[in-house]
């Protein structure tokens, strides 16, 4: 077996900043994405990726009897070219072909597509516990945890889209779990506890309890109304912007006692940007 840990790219190609098309791609990159030799380092690479094509390659290196034929045709009743349909039903496939395999084995195999060193395997390895039935929701956000912290920015976003049913579905247990999360030392894991339950949410369905009473999840949000890094100070914001549609009092109320709490920069920019749509 060979997932291309042996593979020595050159330097240049790792830290190129990446086409702005897909026609600019240049022809030899593709060819490394495709067989999954180098991860994306832009969206516009991360789209380009053919998964079917993809999954055909890492079976043949993998040696695993994994059908492309029953992903295609479940695709064919779908919209086939948006990849967030194709990846959970590759995950899907995944998890089918493990049903009929020893639970050590699998292990192995997740281990080998979560350790991918493309991020696209990588993706699919979060579907693959996001999807699991035999997994309850705490048992889901604790192995989607490093991929929450992923260095990819696609992986980190397909690791809260997995277990977004979960969460939905089992959402006390879900927001109680999280809470330590919001005050992890990693800013993406405390971006991750955030994101995954904002009410509204991107390419994902509403959390309606949440759209209706918000102060379920205060204990979670209070403990980054201050936070440092950008990119949780963009999710907090996010997740009043979306509970202003709904609550728009509560997002008021909720950012005038953060500033009484804590009138910083940090703040001031999260609930600025949380009540832009009031």
């Amino acid at each position: 077996m060979n997932n291309h840990s042996d593979v020595t790219v050159p330097e240049d190609i790792l830290r190129r900043k990446g086409a702005r098309t897909a026609a600019d791609i240049p022809a030899h990159i593709h060819r490394l994405l495709q067989s999954g030799t180098i991860e994306s380092v832009n969206l516009t690479e991360w789209l380009s990726v053919n998964h079917v094509l993809l999954l055909e390659q890492i079976t043949r290196e993998l040696e695993v009897p994994v059908s492309t034929r029953d992903v295609t045709a479940r695709l064919e009743q779908k919209d086939a070219q948006r990849i967030m349909k194709i990846i959970p039903e590759i995950g899907r496939q995944w998890l089918e072909y493990m049903e009929r395999r020893p639970a050590l084995e699998n292990k192995q195999l997740l281990t080998l597509l979560a350790k991918h060193r493309s991020d696209s395997v990588r993706c699919w390895a979060a579907y693959i516990i996001g999807l699991n039935p035999e997994l309850d929701v705490t048992d889901k956000l604790e192995q989607i945890r490093p991929f929450a912290a992923d260095h990819h920015f696609g992986v980190r976003e397909i690791a809260w889209m997995a277990v977004r049913e979960s969460i939905r579905a089992d959402l006390s247990a879900a927001l109680q779990w999280l809470i330590p999360w919001s005050t992890d030392p990693d800013p993406m894991i405390r971006r991750f506890a955030i994101e995954s339950t904002r009410p509204r949410g991107v390419w994902a369905k509403h959390i309606q309890p949440l759209k209706e009473d918000p102060a379920m999840a205060l204990p979670l949000l209070s403990a980054v109304k201050s936070d440092p890094h950008p990119y949780v100070q963009d999710s907090v914001s996010n997740w009043l912007n979306d509970a202003g549609k709904t609550n728009p009092d509560w997002v008021r109320q909720v950012c005038a006692d953060w500033i009484r709490q804590s009138d910083n920069k940090h703040t001031q920019r999260i609930v600025k940007r949380g009540q832009r749509s009031i």
